[in-house]
C-alpha cells in the first residue's frame, strides 16, 4: 500500500474516532487540533490560560462558589470560540487576535468576576471595553473587506465607507452589549453597569430648581443617606456623593468602545491603500478550499 493511501486511511480512522466520541471531546479535540496549528505564543497562552482557569474552578467548587464555578465553565466554553469559527465557519483568525479574544475572555471572566478586578481597578472595566471596541471593528471591516474582494458579489467600496462600516458594527455590537447590562440589572437585580457615588451633580429637576426654569443647577458636595432594608433588616448609608445607578459607567462604555473603533477603522483606511499591514494582523479572512483541502492533506 502507497504512503498516500495509508495517510488516507490513518485520517479516515481519525474521523471515525470522532464520530464515535461524545460532543464535548469531540469539540475540545478539534480545539486542540486547531490550536496547534496556530503559533507558539498561541499555544502557550491557551494551555496556561486554561489551566489557570481549571485550577480556579477546583478552587471555588471546594469553597462552595458555584456561581463562581458556572463562570469557570463559561469561560471554558467561551475559548472554544477561536476554533468553532475556524472549523464550521471556515473563518481563518490571526495568531495575535486570538490571543487577544483569549486574554479577553479570562480578564472578563475570571480576573473581572471572580478575582473583582472591576471594583479593585476602576479602570479595569474601560480597558476591556476599549479593547472590544477595536476588536468589534476589526470583525466588521474584515466581513465588509471579504465581500469587497469578492467578485461573485460585484461589490466595491471606498476605504472611507468600509471604515465607516466596521465603525458602525463595532457601536451597535456595544450598544446591544450595554442593553444586555440593563436589563440583567432590571429582571436579575445585578449591577453590571456598576453604580458609582459622585460629589456633586447639573440639574433642572424642579425639586432643586422650583422655578422651573431649564437652566442647570449645579449642586456641589452632596451628602446623601439612604434607609432601606437587607435581607430583612433595616439599615441606613450615610456618605458624600450621590449614587449614580449606571449611566454615567454606560456612556463612558460607550464612548471608549467609539475610541477603539476610530483607531481600528483609521488603520483599516491605511491597509486598504496599502500604506500599512498592522490591521491584517487582526482582521479574520474567508479560509480558501485551496488551503482547507492542503491543510487536510497535511494531517
Amino acid at each position: 500500500m502507497s504512503k498516500g493511501k495509508e495517510k488516507s486511511k490513518a485520517n479516515s480512522q481519525v474521523d471515525a474516532d470522532k464520530g464515535k466520541v461524545s460532543w464535548w471531546k469531540k469539540i475540545t479535540l478539534e480545539t486542540r487540533e486547531y490550536v496547534e496549528e496556530k503559533s507558539k505564543g498561541t499555544l502557550i497562552t491557551y494551555v496556561v490560560l486554561r489551566f489557570l482557569v481549571l485550577a480556579t474552578l477546583v478552587l471555588q467548587i471546594v469553597h462552595g462558589n458555584y456561581y463562581n464555578a458556572f463562570m469557570c465553565v463559561l469561560t471554558l466554553v467561551l475559548f472554544l470560540i477561536p476554533a468553532f469559527v475556524d472549523k464550521k465557519l471556515h473563518i481563518e483568525l490571526p495568531s495575535l487576535l486570538v490571543i487577544i479574544i483569549l486574554l479577553f475572555i479570562f480578564a472578563a471572566e475570571i480576573l473581572g468576576e471572580i478575582q473583582n478586578f472591576y471594583g479593585i481597578f476602576h479602570s479595569w472595566d474601560t480597558m476591556l471595553h476599549t479593547i472590544n471596541g477595536f476588536m468589534m471593528a476589526a470583525i466588521g471591516f474584515a466581513m465588509i473587506d471579504i465581500l469587497n474582494n469578492d467578485p461573485h458579489f460585484h461589490f466595491s467600496a471606498s476605504p472611507i465607507f468600509v471604515a465607516f462600516v466596521a465603525f458602525c458594527f463595532s457601536m451597535t455590537v456595544g450598544v446591544v452589549w450595554e442593553f444586555f447590562e440593563f436589563g440583567m440589572d432590571i429582571f436579575f437585580q445585578t449591577d453590571m453597569q456598576k453604580d458609582f457615588i459622585y460629589n456633586g451633580v447639573s440639574t433642572v429637576h424642579t425639586a432643586i430648581n422650583p422655578g422651573g426654569e431649564n437652566s442647570a443647577v449645579i449642586v456641589d458636595n452632596v451628602h446623601s443617606i439612604i434607609q432601606g432594608t437587607v435581607n430583612g433588616s433595616p439599615v441606613e448609608f450615610a456618605y458624600d456623593g450621590y449614587l449614580d445607578i449606571g449611566i454615567k459607567d454606560t456612556m463612558k462604555d460607550l464612548l471608549v468602545n467609539c475610541l477603539g473603533a476610530i483607531v481600528f477603522s483609521v488603520l483599516g483606511i491605511f491597509y486598504i491603500k496599502g500604506r500599512s499591514h498592522i490591521a491584517e494582523k487582526f482582521m479574520p479572512k474567508l479560509k480558501s478550499r485551496k488551503k482547507e483541502k492542503a491543510n487536510a492533506s497535511k494531517q
